[in-house]
């Protein structure tokens, strides 16, 4: 955004730098191209559509990891099916 003859930086946001193969990136830019949006646009895009997936991927991980330890309280199908009255 413009103000004046200078720059404004929204601090909202951070600079991550990544190495991407080339044909990735000349797809990212191909579809800017086609757009009218950045390659920049896009990779922000499909992290934030993606970062729910991997951390809901990776705290499933985690639980099961300290389930199998016995860190965490289990209950048996079979009660568990009692309880809500399926074991007819």
């Amino acid at each position: 955004m413009l103000r004046g003859s200078a720059y404004h930086v929204d601090m909202s946001t951070a600079v991550l730098s990544v190495r991407l193969p080339e044909e990735l990136k000349r797809r990212l830019d191909d579809l800017g191209s086609r757009t009218g949006r950045s390659a920049t646009f896009y990779v922000r895009e499909a992290v934030e559509s993606y970062i729910d997936d991997l951390e809901y991927a990776y705290a499933l991980r985690a639980e099961a990891e300290a389930a199998r330890r016995g860190e965490l309280k289990t209950r048996r199908l079979d009660e568990i099916a009692a309880e809500l009255g399926l074991d007819a």
